[in-house]
């Protein structure tokens, strides 16, 4: 019997060695690469690339056709005659214009354009790795979890297992008369309570598992083992955080906007050059359709963005001052999160130092029950109660375990180390 257990143990450890494991660094990556989110990467870089490409078209020579049909009240009249021209023009006219426009200086305007366009693209991408960071977050928090409710499983084949030695125990010291059947019902009452909660515990593990494959794209979890991550260095000097990458692109974002108000007022020049069938042609003073053509040097200036230069400076500004203040609101939150996390490790290293010595208490205080049913001087009820004294001090040993590595990993995740 004994070569049987032992056998049936091996097979088990081997079972367990063979089944694939899964790290937090796992999920992180799988969520990140499941989550429909980052497909709106390539996204914004298709459309910043045909955007560029439109802006590069401002370069490119503007060609434009134009027609006008017209009547109109009155005409010039010349006060003489003169032979083979006409005394007075038609009232209705008709014309139609191709114009080809070909921009030499435009103070800057395009490539402010596309600068605008970059610092915009920029700023969309940050803010999706922001979006997709926090996953890490329902990563840890659901990853955990699962952890807790394994540890709290193993401690649940441990007591059932006592218990079964107990209700064997019990039984034997019914043959010698210092035990009865109430003594053995006792122990049964246990054994239901240590299947019902394995029962819950599974119910639980389950739902947890259901959303982590959602959010990973895994559908194997429940058969993989999670591994226990290492210790980390709770780092809270320096933070990475890719908010903070995000709110420095939205100021460059600012800058390219400012200097586009100095754009905007600047002239323009460009070459132009236009050809027209027309009634009448350039001669006004000659009736019938005529072809022409005109070409030059344009200037515009629109000076009315002088006018309005001034508030939409004020308006960039402020929306500096909201930027400030939104990185100052979320330093500061993010401080204190670290705080609240470090005081949490400190807090459970200084409670794991009292684990195992009282797990040790508590295992000799339930082996000298044990020892005191078997000679008829203390109930089994009370051998019960040491019993799940015993299994609580195990549970809390393993939630601190659990607790203080996801408070570490907490800590890593608000730092971004």
């Amino acid at each position: 019997m004994k070569r049987f257990f032992l056998w049936m143990v091996g097979v088990w450890a081997a079972c367990g060695a063979g089944r694939a494991q899964l790290t937090l660094e796992d999920c992180y990556h799988a969520a990140r690469e499941n989550y429909p989110l980052v497909r709106q990467f390539e996204l914004i870089e298709r459309t910043q690339s045909f955007t560029l490409e439109n802006a590069s078209k401002g370069y490119v020579p503007q060609l434009s056709v134009s027609g006008k049909a017209t009547y109109q009240s009155d005409v010039t009249k010349l006060p003489y005659s003169i032979p083979g021209i006409a005394s007075d023009m038609d009232k209705d006219q008709y014309q139609l214009m191709l114009e080809l426009d070909q921009t030499i200086w435009d103070g800057g305007a395009i490539r402010n354009k596309k600068e605008d366009i970059r610092a915009q693209s920029d700023v969309q991408k940050q803010q999706l790795e922001v979006n997709l960071y926090a996953l890490n977050d329902r990563v840890n928090q659901l990853f955990f979890g699962i952890l807790l409710i394994d540890a709290q499983l193993d401690q649940n084949a441990s007591l059932q297992a006592q218990l079964t030695r107990n209700y064997a125990q019990v039984k034997a010291c019914m043959q010698h008369g210092v035990a009865n059947q109430a003594d053995l019902d006792a122990v049964q009452v246990e054994q239901l309570n240590a299947r019902q909660t394995e029962s819950e515990l599974r119910a639980n593990r389950k739902a947890y598992v259901e959303v982590l494959g959602l959010l990973t794209g895994k559908k194997d979890i429940e058969s993989e083992r999670l591994v226990n991550p290492e210790d980390v260095q709770a780092e809270t000097t320096v933070n990475n955080r890719p908010e903070l990458d995000l709110y420095a692109l939205q100021r460059k974002l600012i800058d390219v906007q400012e200097k586009g108000l100095t754009v905007r007022y600047m002239p323009k020049f460009s070459l132009f050059a236009q050809g027209a069938y027309s009634d009448p042609g350039l001669n006004m003073l000659k009736g019938g359709f005529k072809a022409y053509y005109i070409a030059g040097l344009r200037l515009s200036w629109n000076i009315s963005d002088f006018y309005t230069r001034k508030n939409d400076k004020q308006l960039l500004d402020a929306n500096r001052e909201d930027l400030d203040a939104q990185e100052a609101t979320f330093l500061l939150n993010n401080r204190m999160e670290t705080v609240q996390y470090g005081r949490e490790v400190e807090k459970l290293n200084q409670l794991m130092l009292n684990d195992d010595e009282l797990i040790r208490l508590r295992t000799n205080i339930r082996q000298s029950a044990e020892t005191k049913v078997n000679n008829g001087t203390l109930t089994v009820t009370e051998m019960l109660r040491e019993v799940t004294s015993e299994d609580q001090a195990k549970q809390t040993k393993a939630l601190h375990e659990i607790q203080r590595l996801q408070a570490l990993y907490n800590i890593k995740y608000t730092m971004n180390h």
